[in-house]
């Protein structure tokens, strides 16, 4: 299923986008298939699952042909949609990325995925290996784009009101006031796409809403955000911690370190109330009665939660399109993040920030 559609002014709905015809759209995807906890066992059938979605996909499936071709062929979803390409040489999730690098560069299923996306055979490329590595060869492959000083990583927040946008949630560790707004611009685009929004409000995450808290890079930030015309995104100033569950803003923004360690406390978190509820409800008979009328709320409740609904962290800034799955989800989760490279590639986000950096006058390249 599309998450939404292209995001565009009222009334000015381009010809091109109105007469998309979602069945037969020609987005390719290459998957590093030998990446993850689970490699080709979770890549394959979770291909399947977002093919299902989107019938016009196809896919480049980088690996050990010799494994992965009985999963392909044993998936009537992937039939006829579907390249292998052989590799023997996989990127270890413990690898350090300086390791990964030398030793995968030019032969790895990872490097080649992102490599094709270079050349201009792939739209986009997924992979749930080690992010350290992919986020390097990404970098070294791709190239950062003009105007962006370093990638960033960004997730959809799931909220009271739907999703956000979170970014840094991993790439870099330490920032300043510039690729902060940077990342308010990339954000925007990306929002601009995902929710349809012409205009997405931006938050910078702080220690407080008052304008005297937080640290010079932050203050520093806000103050270019106010007084900068910048194009397609509305700055609605410092938010909190706990407007990330509210949904207070459409985007927001951080810097690497801070948003991680934000993205795996929602993340235990949720897990911790999931654990709390069962250990609740199975305590006593009437609390098991109790459960037993209430399980089709209990599983709206457990579905919302569930972070695979919201996998995968797309690598903004660079001349191409790499979303990082989680190493450890399921096929559903590794299908969500097929589905979000498939919207970012078929309404070309990299041309999306592009516009935005240039018709923003303070970020765009001289």
């Amino acid at each position: 299923m599309v998450r939404r559609a292209r995001w565009c002014p009222a009334g000015s709905l381009p010809a091109e986008a109105a007469n998309l015809d979602p069945m037969s759209d020609r987005v390719r995807i290459s998957l590093d298939a030998m990446g993850g906890d689970h490699g080709p066992a979770t890549v394959v059938p979770g291909a399947a699952i977002a093919r299902e979605r989107h019938p016009g996909m196809t896919f480049l499936m980088f690996g050990d042909e010799a494994i992965l071709a009985p999963l392909v062929a044993a998936e009537p979803r992937l039939k006829d949609c579907v390249e292998i390409r052989h590799t023997t040489v996989s990127i270890a999730m413990d690898d350090k990325p300086s390791q990964a690098v030398r030793q995968g560069r030019g032969k790895s299923s990872m490097w080649q995925a992102v490599q094709a996306v270079r050349d201009g055979q792939a739209d986009a490329c997924v992979s749930a290996g080690n992010t350290g590595a992919l986020m390097a060869m990404s970098k070294i492959c791709l190239k950062t784009m003009s105007g962006i000083e370093r990638p960033a990583i960004a997730c959809l927040w799931p909220t009271v009101r739907g999703e956000s946008v979170v970014l840094d949630v991993g790439a870099t560790i330490g920032t300043d006031a510039e690729h902060l707004v940077e990342m308010a611009v990339m954000g925007s685009a990306m929002a601009r796409i995902v929710f349809d929004l012409y205009r997405p409000t931006v938050g910078l995450l702080n220690v407080g809403t008052e304008e005297m808290k937080g640290n010079e890079a932050v203050k520093e930030a806000a103050r270019m955000l106010r007084e900068m015309e910048a194009a397609g995104l509305t700055y609605h100033g410092f938010v909190e911690g706990t407007d990330l569950g509210k949904g207070t803003v459409d985007v927001v923004v951080t810097e690497g370190f801070t948003g991680n360690i934000a993205l795996k406390t929602a993340e235990g978190t949720a897990k911790q109330i999931g654990s709390y509820l069962r250990s609740a409800m199975t305590r006593t008979l009437s609390a098991k009665i109790g459960a037993f009328f209430a399980r089709h709320a209990f599983r709206a409740l457990r579905d919302k939660m569930n972070p695979s609904r919201a996998n995968g962290g797309v690598f903004l800034g660079l001349e191409g399109i790499v979303v990082k799955s989680h190493g450890s989800e399921n096929a559903a989760g590794f299908a969500s993040a097929v589905d979000l490279a498939h919207d970012m590639a078929r309404h070309d986000m990299i041309r999306t920030i592009r516009e935005m950096l240039d018709q923003t006058p303070a970020l765009a390249p001289a």
